[in-house]
């Protein structure tokens, strides 16, 4: 594994930019999950100041033009080429910078950026740490970077999400990094979880169909790939319910919590003062 997220184009030099599920779509992904990222990304700027941003993981850039602000510089970098001229091509007239790198190897100056988010990303590596790393590296020495991922209790089975935390092991890994660290929690009013929890039920009747458990004992890449194929197919079964506006989900369905749990849905941390190499 390289600094590429798991997926089915990892070795590729291209991705097309359609739904997989290693990403959030608009007018495709299910409101709930676009509103969990986007209020994901509000909480994160309602926690800045002016200076230069980074966005690891930009996608095609819908959420990061989100940071662009007259005070702020925001760059933003994926590993998908086509995403990556997907949100040059519409954002890149709002002051959105982006540019295709390896999230374990950035090709940027180290102390460069005053703040990075690191949203929906750290669980698709399997040498998370390193991700860790090369944020801390870029960042300057007051620098903050905050991270949104699932809380594993709560996580449901996705192909694409090779590492998952738990409060106490997130705090361990930022703490080896930063000198200082918060762990929060972003959670969502009942009948938001509700919600979750009903799709999660539909999907784990699913699941009950492989009774010789063939999807834990394939090679993962074969899962990646009939992953990839049938999701699109679900969300389009589901698109008139699910989608599109059509639940009223949105953002302020979510807020911050510091009561953690096995049901908190997303970990939200805050590492500052990255910690430099003696």
């Amino acid at each position: 594994m390289t600094g590429r997220p798991s997926g089915p184009a990892a070795g590729r030099s291209l991705q097309s930019a359609k739904l997989t599920g290693e990403r959030p779509m608009e007018g495709v992904t299910p409101d709930s999950l676009l509103a969990l990222h986007a209020a994901g990304y509000r909480t994160v700027i309602e926690r800045l100041g002016s200076g230069i941003m980074l966005d690891v993981g930009c996608g095609q850039g819908f959420e990061s033009a989100r940071f662009v602000d007259p005070g702020r510089k925001v760059v933003g970098v994926d590993y998908s080429l086509e995403a990556v001229g997907a949100a040059a091509c519409r954002w890149g007239s709002s002051g959105l910078r982006v540019a295709r790198m390896d999230a374990l190897a950035l090709g940027l100056e180290g102390g460069t950026f005053d703040w990075a988010c690191s949203s929906h990303l750290i669980e698709h590596f399997d040498d998370p740490e390193g991700h860790v790393r090369e944020l801390a590296r870029v960042l300057d020495d007051a620098g903050s970077v905050f991270f949104l991922t699932p809380n594993a209790p709560a996580d449901f089975e996705n192909p694409f999400h090779l590492h998952l935390f738990e409060p106490p092991e997130l705090r361990s890994l930022l703490e080896r990094h930063f000198h200082e660290v918060t762990v929060l929690g972003l959670d969502a009013v009942p009948h938001v979880k509700a919600d979750f929890t009903a799709r999660r039920t539909k999907a784990q009747k699913i699941l009950r169909l492989d009774v010789l458990d063939l999807r834990h004992r394939i090679p993962r890449s074969w899962l990646v790939g009939i992953y990839t194929r049938v999701l699109p197919i679900a969300y389009r079964l589901m698109a008139r319910a699910d989608s599109g506006g059509s639940t009223g989900i949105t953002a302020d369905d979510f807020f911050v919590t510091d009561v953690l749990d096995a049901t908190t849905m997303v970990l939200f941390a805050t590492a500052s003062r990255p910690r430099r190499p003696s």
